[in-house]
């Protein structure tokens, strides 16, 4: 891998070196001629999510243990979805799914299914939603569809305004529409506002439909952790499906200071979750939990070769629509093992370590305006150079982060929180400690100066 985050060169220039890597050709070139093309056209291009400076989304390198498991997975190329395919890839996702829903607490009617990613887990659990709504209405979604309803336009999803993007695709390719997506605003402390909520429910069924609500265990943007417990409370008199996106936060529910902050996540239909994000699992490794397991069978498709109506043997590819995936369970059990809950624990206390103290430093820095009270390992910033005016500073924040990400030597994102564009730094790696952090902060603060000093921002 490349000494810096990656290479550093353009669109442009990464064309030029790849272009002859799909030059395919009638006659085949050895695998030492091809490792030796792939270690100099392709990885200087690759970004190193192993180093420090990589700061800027939720990529890590996969961990040693399941370094192990995904060797033994790939030599092997097991479909898991049934027994047909893979006795023991199908016995040991089922049991590895029966003991996550252990470890985070479900109940003994819980049940789980590894899926691609958490924007397929969050379609899922939409999906799921409206078949249970549509069976209150006395019809099968999974037979009739949309056109089972009265009236579809009356249909709607409550999220937080900053829930993940994933939840509008999934508005579209379930025919829902983005005008199927109600949003709440947020709290200042960047959470779901439950005075909001609680407005929209009371409108349930005289305005609308609500056969859904989404909360978010760890927002991609700041890493808050909506107030499950009272969402839960407040959607009990109304009945909507409860959907928890916790792709990125519901990790941190593992660690007992952290608990206090997923009160309630057993009381959720559906909670999606990605392992491959704080655990370093290699990708894909996302999962799907219900409350209640037997809802499931909502999904379920049969055939008359594959997926059998009728069969005996174990078959977890009942639960989701790919009929091949990936033997996602082993990298992931490999590295529990490898690690051990205390290891797991002290990797996942590594990141918000971090960005906590980085949080605690910058409260008394001038030139640094704090905007999110770390929940767990994201911090939202803007860097305000003394002199610099309230309507420069969007316009200043999007050139730092595009001069930083240019150079090729750290990673770090944008955002908007408010109207205001931030910058946004993320530790989910060992890796980026607060040194690593403190490191880019100065970066940025140097970046910022120079820029202040060339006269206006302009784009």
């Amino acid at each position: 891998m490349p000494e810096g985050i990656y290479s550093g060169a353009n669109p442009s220039e990464v064309m030029s070196d790849l272009r002859n890597l799909v030059n395919f050709q009638d006659k085949g070139m050895g695998v030492t001629e091809l490792t030796r093309e792939l270690e100099e056209k392709l990885i200087p291009h690759l970004l190193n999510y192993s180093r420090p400076e990589f700061q800027s989304m939720f990529n890590t390198f996969p961990e040693e243990g399941a370094f192990v498991g995904a060797e033994l997975a790939l030599r092997f190329n097991q479909g898991v979805t049934n027994w047909q395919v893979s006795p023991g890839g199908a016995v040991l996702e089922e049991l590895c799914c029966r003991k996550l829903c252990e470890l985070f607490g479900l109940s003994e009617k819980s049940d789980a299914t590894f899926m691609y990613s958490g924007t397929y887990g969050n379609q899922q659990a939409i999906y799921l939603a409206l078949h249970h709504f549509a069976e209150s209405k006395g019809f099968d979604y999974s037979v009739e569809g949309m056109t089972g309803f009265a009236n579809p336009k009356k249909l709607k999803i409550l999220v937080s305004e900053d829930t993940h993007f994933s939840v509008t695709h999934a508005a579209h390719f379930l025919g829902l529409g983005e005008e199927s997506l109600l949003k709440v605003g947020l709290t200042t402390d960047q959470r779901m506002d439950l005075t909001e909520l609680q407005d929209a429910l009371n409108r349930n069924h005289s305005e609308y439909e609500i056969f859904c609500v989404v909360c978010t265990l760890g927002s991609t943007i700041t890493g808050s952790v909506d107030q499950i417990q009272k969402v839960t409370e407040m959607c009990s008199d109304y009945g909507p499906w409860l959907h928890a996106d916790g792709a990125y936060g519901l990790a941190y529910s593992l660690l007992p200071e952290k608990k206090h902050l997923f009160a309630g996540i057993e009381l959720a239909d559906s909670i999606v979750w990605d392992p491959h994000k704080q655990f370093g699992i290699p990708i894909p490794s996302s999962l799907l939990f219900l409350k209640d397991g037997s809802n499931f069978s909502r999904v379920n498709v049969h055939s008359p070769y594959f997926n059998r109506e009728g069969d005996e043997m174990p078959n977890p590819g009942l639960k989701s629509p790919p009929s091949t995936r990936p033997f996602s369970a082993l990298p992931l059990v490999t590295s529990i093992r490898n690690q051990g809950l205390d290891g797991v624990r002290t990797r996942l206390r590594s990141s918000i370590s971090a960005i906590s103290e980085l949080s605690k430093v910058l409260t008394s820095d001038n030139e640094i305006e704090v905007l999110n009270k770390p929940d767990t390992g994201v911090i939202c910033l803007r860097v305000k150079p003394e002199g610099t005016e309230e309507d420069q500073l969007c316009n200043l924040q999007e050139l730092v982060y595009r001069k930083i990400c240019s150079e090729g030597s750290k990673s770090i994102s944008i955002a908007t929180i408010n109207g205001k564009k931030v910058l946004r730094l993320v530790s989910v790696s060992p890796e980026v400690t607060v040194r690593a952090l403190q490191s880019t902060i100065a970066s940025i603060r140097e970046v910022a100066k120079k820029l202040s000093k060339s006269g206006p921002f302009v784009r």
